[in-house]
């Protein structure tokens, strides 16, 4: 990590303690805006019979995501969770009520905010999600009625760049 990405790991530690409230503030007087609608990179529809505990379950023990707090809420979004791979990029992950899934590859707000705000770098990454998803997705569509969990929102849940690195440095401790 160089002194630049040093320095912002610094600021989103503040950050992250104001941001949901910054963001609806910023929102609501107009400063920012956030169109309606569902982002692109539609991967597929909930597996019948699944629930998004379960999936949330999978998507943590199997593959490390968690809360993606520092997101934009689309319409009838449930769940909004990321895949940290370094200080810059993620995989970003939604669940939507009626059991859609969409997720796509971008930079983090951590490492590029400006670019992560207006989506510059995103693309599709919808082989990646299959892996991820394994049998909790399916291609045909299939209505759900979902409703947001609230224990998604747990702090234990949230991916942080600081909780990311701690976790890293974690399992690279040696095993006595």
């Amino acid at each position: 990590m160089n002194s630049m990405d040093k320095l912002k790991k610094r600021m989103w530690h503040f950050i992250y303690k104001i941001f949901t409230r910054t963001q609806q503030s910023l929102l609501k007087i107009g400063l920012i805006r956030h169109e309606k609608g569902r982002q692109p990179y539609h991967i597929g529809w909930l597996t019948p019979g699944r629930t998004l505990e379960e999936l949330k379950n999978h998507l943590h023990a199997e593959w490390g995501f968690g809360n993606h707090f520092v997101a934009w809420i689309d319409d009838g979004q449930v769940l909004s969770w990321r895949k940290l791979l370094n200080f810059n990029d993620q995989y970003h992950l939604r669940v939507f009520r009626d059991g859609e899934i969409r997720g796509h590859f971008e930079f983090t707000p951590e490492g590029h905010p400006l670019d992560h705000f207006i989506e510059k770098g995103e693309r599709e990454a919808k082989e990646e999600f299959l892996r991820f998803l394994g049998d909790f997705v399916v291609s045909k569509k299939v209505l759900s009625h979902l409703e947001i969990d609230p224990s998604a929102f747990n702090p234990d849940s949230e991916i942080t760049i600081d909780n990311f690195e701690n976790k890293e440095h974690e399992e690279e401790k040696p095993t006595i």
